[in-house]
């Protein structure tokens, strides 16, 4: 047992090293802006070729993973993650950082729905709530850690933090290849079950539904998130050390609630209720910050967008584990898919309206969350949990 316990938390560190590596870059990310005279829709065009990548990626990352092993697939994750790092510290022109963007994407691709199925095959159904409040606090850590230290690592130059990222990943191919075991649960043929097709499995009530809402949520997200750092520096004149601090705090926040309370949330009111509650939670404090001109109240409310955001990933995740079955990885990959459908809308349609006028991000993203919250009333739940062959 306590060797499983850690190879999970082995697997679940990649996680936390290449978040790690998100945040080292996302104080300079404004700076990049200026210097490269990149516009508004060209930030959003690079997180939407980063989506693109991982939703023509993902499906086929989650099956692999089911057929080929969890560990093979987080390491390929790995190594592709530091490449592209790599060239983006190293591009001078639109197309080097779009090559990177795309490399980054397949890299999260192979690299969630493995990681996520792997601490799913190493815990049980009542052990999965807590096991993926880890998961998110190992993303949540890196984002604690990741803007300051690239705060300080950015005065070494401004392309700094993306070789110190692409750092980090090796380090974490490395241990994967080296100590990192492959769950006994895949150390076999795979069973019918995960040669079901994707199509029978999105013909399912329960992940039909709740696809369709990670799909439309994700658009509302990300419009507000992807290019958070531009919309506070120009809207609020928040400085980079700003920025970074508020990020930071919201993480603190975040990876409290996830390790400490997110298991008793559950267990109290279960995903479902939770996933609603997120959307409401965070639609209303998106559209306080749009009416607002209190720097005082938007920090306050980002604390709470961010929380939303970061307890709505690991209550999705909880609830599809659970009745995943012996589809982990497909399942996973799908949860990866449709985010990224939404990811790639959610940054374009961010940039453009953020040219149009730097408030419109703030409008559209309170609109679809407090519509996808609606929407949210109207799922089913009373479906049991899955168990594995």
């Amino acid at each position: 047992m306590k060797n499983k316990k850690s190879m999970m938390y082995l697997a679940i560190s990649n996680l936390f090293l290449v978040f790690l590596g998100v945040g080292l870059v996302i104080p300079v990310i404004p700076q990049l802006k200026d210097e490269m005279n990149f516009s508004g829709t060209t930030m959003g065009m690079m997180i939407s070729i980063f989506a693109i990548t991982q939703l023509l990626m993902s499906p086929v990352a989650g099956i692999l993973s089911d057929r080929m092993g969890r560990k093979k697939i987080i390491a390929t994750g790995m190594i592709i993650f530091s490449i592209s790092e790599l060239l983006f510290g190293l591009a001078q022109s639109k197309n080097g950082f779009y090559v990177s963007r795309g490399l980054g994407g397949i890299a999260a691709a192979l690299i969630m729905p493995a990681v996520t199925a792997y601490v799913a095959d190493m815990t049980t159904i009542a052990e999965r709530p807590k096991a993926m409040g880890i998961v998110s606090a190992a993303i949540s850590g890196g984002f604690i850690i990741g803007p300051g230290v690239g705060g300080l690592i950015a005065y070494l130059g401004i392309r700094a933090p993306f070789y110190a990222a692409s750092l980090l990943s090796l380090i974490g191919f490395i241990l994967t290849l080296m100590v990192l075991k492959e769950p006994e649960k895949n150390i076999q043929k795979v069973s019918e079950s995960v040669k079901g097709s994707i199509l029978s499995t999105l013909k399912r009530p329960i992940f039909a539904s709740l696809f369709a809402i990670i799909l439309i949520s994700s658009f509302g997200l990300q419009a507000f998130e992807a290019i958070y750092s531009i919309m506070a520096s120009s809207n609020f004149s928040f400085t980079t050390g700003e920025i970074a601090m508020i990020i930071t705090v919201s993480g603190i926040i975040a990876l409290i609630c996830q390790v400490f309370f997110f298991d008793t949330i559950v267990q109290k009111i279960g995903e479902i209720r939770l996933i609603q509650l997120t959307f409401f939670a965070s639609g209303v404090f998106i559209a306080i910050i749009a009416f607002t001109k209190s720097h005082l109240v938007v920090v306050l409310a980002t604390f709470v967008v961010f929380l939303a955001f970061d307890l709505f990933r690991p209550a999705v995740t909880t609830y599809l584990s659970k009745h995943a079955g012996n589809q982990q990885g497909m399942i996973n990959g799908l949860n990866s898919t449709f985010t990224s459908f939404g990811n790639i809308l959610g940054p374009l349609a961010a940039g453009y309206l953020f040219d149009l006028n730097h408030i419109f991000p703030y409008y559209i993203s309170a609109i679809i969350l407090l519509g996808t919250g609606v929407l949210s009333l109207f799922l089913n739940t009373n479906h049991k949990p899955a168990t594995m062959n």
